[in-house]
């Protein structure tokens, strides 16, 4: 156990503002890399069940035809911005692959708002549920601060100032807006497949029952998918907290997460930022 905690410190003792880039990207790729990357499949999800979002994907059809594909640009995007910074020359490049893929489309500022606010709490609320220790208030500013100025050179208007306005935000967009579609559906039944994938091998059989678990009442209403077995939710918290609790007093991680480059099923050799994600858009845009 011994320099379990050595992060917290650290994070503790940075700015959550002038050093917000240091602190997300250590929560991510030192302290919980598995919580973080699953979060971000959760806060996408979210994001897919907006009626406007999902409309506009089944539309557009890319990720009905290749799931996995846009997930994978999606994630090599945002973490290509994370790892650099959205200042420096990769993550200016990643900002502009970004737009490019909105530019054709005209989106909700609204939704636009609820998917970055998707991306700083929904991580963020995991990490105090299932994390092997609490979220820092300094990572939740960090993610805050992060994700607005990703929000902004995505020409995303009226941003939330902090993260308790982002949570806010969420919240009261969630009650507003998030309700069942047939596009939503469609689109749920689509990305199961790649939840269903991060199910362990020996559980695969009751995926499904697991993957909807996961999801809140709200979210299960508007996907139209049906609440699991009590079995089967109790499963799921129980895994999750004996999980947190092994991490806790396990030794750290010494190889940060992404310290050989991103790989994915998509680009097992690697791959090209400036082509990358150049099929179709993801939902968070306010042009």
């Amino acid at each position: 156990m011994r320099g379990r905690f050595d992060n917290l410190r650290r994070i503790a003792a940075l700015d959550p503002v002038a050093d917000h880039l240091a602190i997300h990207r250590l929560t991510l790729t030192e302290e919980f890399p598995w919580d973080m990357r699953m979060a971000f499949n959760l806060a996408f999800n979210r994001s897919f069940a907006l009626p406007r979002v999902a409309r506009l994907l089944c539309e557009t059809r890319r990720i009905l035809q290749e799931p996995r594909r846009r997930a994978d640009d999606t994630g090599i995007i945002m973490y290509e911005i994370l790892l650099h910074g959205p200042e420096s020359v990769r993550g200016k490049q990643a900002v502009r692959r970004l737009n490019d893929a909105h530019r054709r489309f005209s989106l909700d500022n609204g939704d636009s708002i609820y998917v970055i606010a998707a991306l700083v709490v929904v991580p963020m609320r995991w990490l105090q549920r299932y994390g092997w220790r609490r979220p820092h208030e300094h990572e939740r500013q960090a993610a805050a601060v992060f994700y607005r100025r990703v929000g902004e050179l995505m020409g995303v208007r009226e941003l939330p100032a902090d993260y308790c306005a982002f949570a806010h935000y969420l919240d009261a967009y969630e009650r507003a807006n998030l309700h069942h579609t047939p596009e939503a559906a469609q689109i749920e039944r689509t990305t199961r497949d790649l939840l269903r994938g991060r199910v362990p091998g020996p559980l695969r059989g009751m995926a499904d029952s697991l993957i909807g678990a996961l999801y809140d009442e709200r979210l299960r209403a508007a996907y139209d998918v049906r609440r699991p077995p009590l079995l089967a939710r109790a499963f799921v918290h129980l895994s999750l907290r004996v999980r947190a609790l092994v991490l806790r007093f396990a030794r750290p991680r010494t190889t940060p997460l992404f310290a050989d480059g991103i790989v994915t099923k998509t680009y097992p050799d690697g791959y090209d930022l400036a082509k990358v994600g150049s099929g179709g858009p993801s939902p968070a845009s306010g042009d």
